[in-house]
């Protein structure tokens, strides 16, 4: 059942630099899929797609270990100022998904990645905001490759928590997640007005079929992958 918006979470004072994604309803809603797997000092977190750190230092407020990454070299400079101000240890680098952690292993692995459905399949350049949800066509530009790479740096037991617009399809994140060997089920999702981004795309999303005439929501899903 998809339930409304709950409260946000507090995620303390947070700064973003232009063009760097700030927090909104999936990171809230990220948020307490987080919370509720209660990150502890024995726990070495991996935040994907960090944007402004918000999400990385949640998990650092509960004592565990943690790195950030983000493609954006805005967004790895505002995730290191927004660590320093909270006075939280977190270790920010700069790369593409999992890239720079290859060959590392993780507890917990975070990820709001962009997904708003776009015309274009190329990946936005310069520093605009657009960097931080436009994903092809499908939304998956992304999705697709942290359901193949997550599980290769997923310790056994180890938790992937994945926020993402229903418009991306949520069964066809469940199906990749299952191919690579992860226990996964959908565990939380809340439906929420569209935003201005969305609004614009209109047209275009309901000509290609992902919305209906009437409809004025979008459905967010958080997915929880667990390795045997």
């Amino acid at each position: 059942m998809t339930t409304a918006a709950a409260p946000p979470v507090d995620l303390g004072r947070l700064w973003t630099l232009p063009g760097v994604y700030a927090p909104q309803a999936d990171t809230h809603l990220l948020a307490r899929a987080l919370r509720a797997e209660g990150p502890t000092a024995d726990m070495d977190v991996l935040d994907v797609c960090t944007g402004s750190g918000a999400l990385a230092l949640l998990a650092a407020r509960g004592g565990a270990r943690v790195c950030a990454i983000d493609i954006s070299m805005r967004a790895v400079l505002t995730a290191r100022m927004n660590a320093a101000r909270a006075g939280h240890r977190v270790r920010v680098l700069r790369g593409d998904l999992t890239g720079p952690v290859a060959a590392q292993r993780f507890d917990l692995i975070l990820s709001n990645p962009p997904y708003v459905p776009a015309p274009d399949a190329r990946r936005p350049r310069g520093h605009g905001s657009e960097r931080a949800w436009d994903a092809g066509p499908s939304g998956r530009r992304d999705l697709d490759r942290i359901c193949a790479r997550a599980p290769d740096v997923l310790r056994p037991r180890g938790v992937l928590l994945l926020v993402h617009s229903g418009l991306c399809g949520a069964e066809e994140t469940l199906d990749r997640l299952t191919a690579s060997g992860l226990r996964c089920a959908v565990t939380g999702r809340s439906s929420v007005p569209f935003g201005p981004v969305m609004t614009e795309r209109l047209p275009w999303l309901r000509a290609r079929g992902l919305i209906g005439a009437d409809d004025d929501t979008e459905e967010l899903v958080v997915i929880r992958a667990e390795r045997p």
